[in-house]
């Protein structure tokens, strides 16, 4: 019960930080989707969010995510892919999600598109873009990302919806905002190019305010709902080091 009302109160926590920061930025928290990041944390833990009302779940790493959602499968969960995209894994991420946040490539999205069941709905898409640089980071180039665009929104079986991204971790205000700010540059850029997005799915537990007065519409917030991540044992440790490009 004790680890029930801490998710509740957590939850409900940032929600209000949410309001606050909507209003301060002269927006509304109707804008705004929260989806929980529920990577590395026990399907009991997930659970205890949707039952307080949380329906939009994002996870990095497949083999995790395919292990919690049987658990989960009586719940009125919509899945999101947050995470790198192996070519080998992408049959069973369009079986199992409603969206994919983080697609940066063209091989990755055709992957996609023929992989995605015809009895499913077209799967809903993000373009990652790597604002920060750093060639540790996921993303499209930025210079890179129109032919992605373009490419994307041919594929029958995709929704391009918008672009993701996950900035430098740094404590910086002015560095954070800089990089919130270019992707929604990149974001506007398109709009006024012709393409028809709504997300722009960007803004962590430590830095959603920002994203937030930049013009996030979709935040990612693990930790501060669901706790602190668990310790990996082996096993999972394995599920990352797989999790890696071709």
């Amino acid at each position: 019960m004790e680890q029930t009302t801490t998710v509740v109160s957590r939850l409900q926590a940032v929600k209000d930080r949410i309001a606050r920061a909507t209003q301060s930025a002269g927006r509304s928290p109707d804008e705004i989707t929260l989806l929980v990041a529920s990577k590395t944390q026990p399907a009991e833990r997930v659970r205890e969010a949707c039952h307080a009302g949380q329906k939009i779940f994002g996870e990095n790493y497949l083999q995790e995510a395919l292990a919690k959602m049987p658990d989960l499968a009586d719940l009125p969960i919509e899945w999101h892919f947050i995470g790198p995209i192996q070519s080998n894994k992408t049959k069973r991420i369009t079986e199992n999600f409603v969206w994919v946040h983080s697609v940066d490539r063209i091989k990755i999205a055709d992957r996609l598109a023929k992989d995605r069941p015809e009895s499913l709905p077209p799967l809903q898409i993000c373009l990652q873009v790597n604002v920060s640089g750093e060639a540790s980071k996921s993303g499209v180039e930025p210079d890179e990302l129109t032919q992605l665009a373009a490419h994307v929104v041919r594929l029958p079986r995709l929704k391009l919806r918008g672009l993701m991204a996950v900035p430098e971790l740094t404590t910086a205000t002015a560095l954070q905002r800089s990089q919130f700010h270019m992707l929604w540059e990149l974001y506007d850029r398109l709009k006024k190019d012709g393409y028809e997005l709504d997300t722009l799915s960007m803004g962590m537990s430590e830095d959603m305010d920002i994203a937030i007065a930049e013009g996030a519409t979709t935040v990612r917030i693990g930790t501060a709902i669901l706790g602190p991540r668990r310790y990996l044992i082996p096993e999972e440790l394995a599920i990352r080091a797989d999790q890696k490009y071709e």
